[in-house]
């Protein structure tokens, strides 16, 4: 793990890895994020930055390959899925993030972007399959609910 950390850092760079951040447009060349569509999101949510640059610490890129082996527990991994998925870091995720969700998953382009009466179908048929106290977002518990009943999660 640290050999590809520290081959993302600039060569002048490599001798102080265990100190030194890898930019998020480095992180975002590794083969596993690049076609990502949630890449962007899974730097902020592991990054430490204080200045918020989705930079990361080895520290930082060890808990993301922690989080995506295939040894991690599924409850580690519905929680940064759920953190991933919380766009506006509110602690649930309500129909603009489940709009923003979907986005991504089918792409950007006007060809795959569903007409507004399907995302908003496809929104109510989220909520009610995961809204378990009918509030209009979906909470942690109700997530990691929905995802105990998807063993391909």
């Amino acid at each position: 793990a640290y050999k590809r950390f520290s081959e993302l850092l600039p060569k002048e760079e490599r001798e102080n890895g265990w100190s030194a951040r890898v930019p998020k447009s480095q992180i975002l060349t590794l083969p596993e994020l690049r076609a990502n569509p949630f890449q962007h999101r899974i730097c902020r949510v592991f990054s430490t930055s204080e200045t918020r640059d989705d930079s990361m610490s080895f520290e930082d890129f060890l808990d993301m390959l922690s989080v995506f082996s295939d040894s991690a527990t599924s409850d580690i991994k519905s929680h940064y899925a759920f953190r991933i998925f919380d766009f506006d870091e509110d602690g649930t995720l309500d129909r603009k993030d489940l709009e923003q969700l979907v986005n991504c998953l089918t792409g950007q382009g006007e060809e795959s972007r569903l007409s507004s009466e399907e995302m908003e179908q496809l929104i109510q048929n989220i909520l009610e399959e995961s809204d378990i106290d009918k509030d209009g977002t979906i909470n942690l518990s109700e997530f990691q609910h929905v995802v105990s009943r998807s063993p391909d999660f």
